[in-house]
């Protein structure tokens, strides 16, 4: 695999390279709806899936939001559960814009690991779906810390001296939805950037310029993301990368976390 594969790749490049890489489908959703039953009725070739709720993510909590990020153990015994060794290359796809297929990829990338998501995900592929799950031989996987500089708690980013990006929709960030937010609004001070704006009309994402001029904010600071529960905020994450903004960093707990907190500020609006 080249040194230039990833953050994306298109549906034509990865059917080229099937064999090349492992293909991980990361279908999830809040309605409840089982993302195991979505893979098992129809996924791409080759394709192993993953849980973003017990394998990318820790038991969810008040104290410490939904999605917890997965403890490195946790991690490295799901990926080499599906036979991923360090080295191997990872294309995540779901059905939502790459909006959960994109915390795998942040979760490899600051290892350093070869990683990418397919641009415009399951609708982009224009080949066959397949049933039948590929018989992968399991591989041991040593655990490996989380880089701090790439995770940031409450505290930090309280302090207030990073650009902040919520990656909720603008009406949950101005006022909340209480099915599924602890307090309406949002972290004071941070921007709106609900993570469908990456996107352009053909759900694939919009060309580094657009993305770079949509996080304009964090060409002079670095920037944090979060969200509801630090999944989408990986899709921000995402396009300041392809924008080329590299100092940025999760919110791990994300709005689950803070909305939670009594002692915490926010703002509505």
């Amino acid at each position: 695999m080249t040194a230039t594969f990833g953050p994306l790749v298109s549906a034509d490049w990865l059917a080229a390279h099937l064999d090349e890489v492992r293909v991980v489908d990361v279908r999830w959703y809040l309605d409840g709806r089982s993302g195991r039953d979505a893979y098992a009725a129809g996924h791409l070739p080759g394709a192993v899936w993953l849980d973003v709720d017990t394998d990318l993510s820790e038991p969810a909590s008040p104290s410490e939001g939904r999605h917890p990020v997965a403890t490195p153990e946790r991690f490295a015994a799901a990926l080499g559960r599906i036979g991923v060794a360090e080295g191997t290359a990872v294309v995540a796809y779901d059905d939502a814009g790459g909006s959960h297929a994109a915390r795998l990829w942040w979760m490899l990338h600051v290892l350093g690991e070869p990683s990418a998501v397919l641009d415009g995900g399951l609708a982009a592929w224009s080949g066959p779906l397949v049933h039948d799950v590929p018989a992968l031989r399991p591989v041991d996987r040593r655990p490996r810390r989380w880089p701090a500089e790439r995770f940031v708690q409450a505290d930090e980013v309280a302090a207030g001296d990073r650009v902040v990006y919520d990656a909720r929709a603008a009406e949950r960030y101005a006022h909340g939805d209480p099915s599924i937010d602890p307090r309406p609004g949002h972290i004071p001070g941070a921007y709106s950037a609900p993570w469908a704006g990456n996107l352009g009309d053909d759900g694939r994402f919009r060309p580094a310029g657009q993305l770079r001029e949509r996080f304009a904010a964090a060409t002079s600071r670095p920037a944090i993301a979060y969200c509801g529960s630090d999944v989408t905020a990986c899709h921000d994450l995402l396009a300041m990368e392809l924008a080329g903004l590299e100092k940025t960093a999760l919110y791990a707990g994300s709005w689950s976390q803070w909305g939670n907190d009594p002692s915490r500020p926010t703002e509505t609006g």
